[in-house]
């Protein structure tokens, strides 16, 4: 069957699937849904007396049967999916919901590519960080299916009352409370991956300033980019590195830190991004294919190429005002004069 027929007779089969499950109407429906880094066709299940549903996506069930599995395969795991997803979704308050004040404590930020989301961006308050997008949701709660949020609209922000600004500062007062930041050496990592306690046993018990390389996301590890956005995150990493640093867009739901120790160059850095997302992160998960820097002592984030610009033009000034005092300094052969 094409596409279109798919589409239909999924939602049909969908439908009677969960009907007979829970032995009640559902409302089945289908959409387009536009997310942070990603689009696509929808099927949307949720009961009949519900405004919360689960949305299922047919543009990738479609890829598995055209990959050869069984149509009938496909709606039961769906159903499968369909129900565990609103039989475990978070308590949700409507009142609540529309009253801002009992919401601003389920605020975070989270930090997204501008360009690849430049549609969406149109349509939710945002505050821009070099060639990335601060974004705010409501964070719900855990499920089986992963963490409820709701992400914050212009819409919403009408409702509500309030200005993009105090939202933004709502959300840096809240963000660290409810998703805090840890940042750890790769060394750390790699043994909690292993499920190793004792360093020593992997050989990886580096001396932090010996450490090459650290991570830096939150607790939970979804969404951790974000903690670009807070706002002691720079001080507190050059604290933990010793000094300056790279950032290196790991995905969106962690970076990587990198000490400037005068080894690594920025072309070097983005050959190794472009490369580990054109293999490795799943499109979904992308930030960017750029690399950051953060002058501790100037105490500036900036694109990495324009570190290297600044301080080549700060070398270059002070390259001049020597040549300048050279000049100037008396010679004997002019009579000792000074020009």
């Amino acid at each position: 069957m094409n596409y279109e027929e798919f589409k239909e007779n999924l939602a049909n089969d969908v439908k009677e699937q969960m009907e007979a499950r829970s032995g009640s109407e559902v409302t089945v429906e289908t959409r387009t849904v536009e997310k942070m880094n990603e689009t696509y066709d929808a099927l949307t299940v949720k009961p009949e007396d519900s405004i919360i549903g689960v949305n299922l996506n047919i543009t990738k069930l479609y890829e598995e049967y055209e990959d050869g599995k069984d149509f009938e395969d496909i709606v039961k795991d769906a159903a499968e999916v369909a129900d565990n997803a609103l039989s475990n979704r978070p308590d949700f308050n409507l009142e609540a919901f529309k009253d801002y004040d009992s919401m601003k404590d389920k605020l975070a930020v989270e930090v997204v590519s501008a360009e690849r989301n430049k549609d969406l961006l149109e349509t939710v308050p945002h505050k821009d960080i070099e060639d990335m997008a601060v974004v705010y949701r409501f964070v719900l709660g855990d499920t089986q299916a992963g963490t409820g949020s709701i992400l914050v609209t212009n819409q919403l922000l009408d409702n509500y009352g309030i200005t993009a600004e105090q939202l933004h500062e709502d959300a840096l007062k809240n963000a660290p409370e409810i998703r805090p930041l840890v940042i750890e050496g790769m060394g750390e990592v790699l043994a909690k991956q292993m499920g190793v306690d004792d360093l020593e046993m992997l050989g990886l018990n580096i001396p932090p300033e010996q450490e090459r390389m650290f991570v830096a996301s939150v607790e939970g590890n979804v969404h951790g980019a974000g903690v670009l956005a807070y706002q002691n995150f720079m001080d507190q990493a050059a604290d933990r590195v010793g000094g300056s640093f790279f950032i290196l867009p790991s995905s969106i739901h962690e970076v990587l830190i990198i000490p400037d120790n005068g080894k690594f160059d920025t072309t070097s850095l983005e050959n190794m991004v472009r490369e580990v997302n054109a293999t490795t992160v799943d499109p979904t998960d992308q930030l960017t294919d750029s690399v950051y820097h953060y002058d501790a002592e100037a105490k500036i984030f900036e694109l990495a190429e324009k570190f290297e610009e600044r301080t080549a033009s700060k070398e270059a000034d002070l390259a001049k005002d020597d040549k300048i005092k050279e000049f100037s300094k008396p010679h004997k052969d002019r009579g000792g004069e000074a020009i």
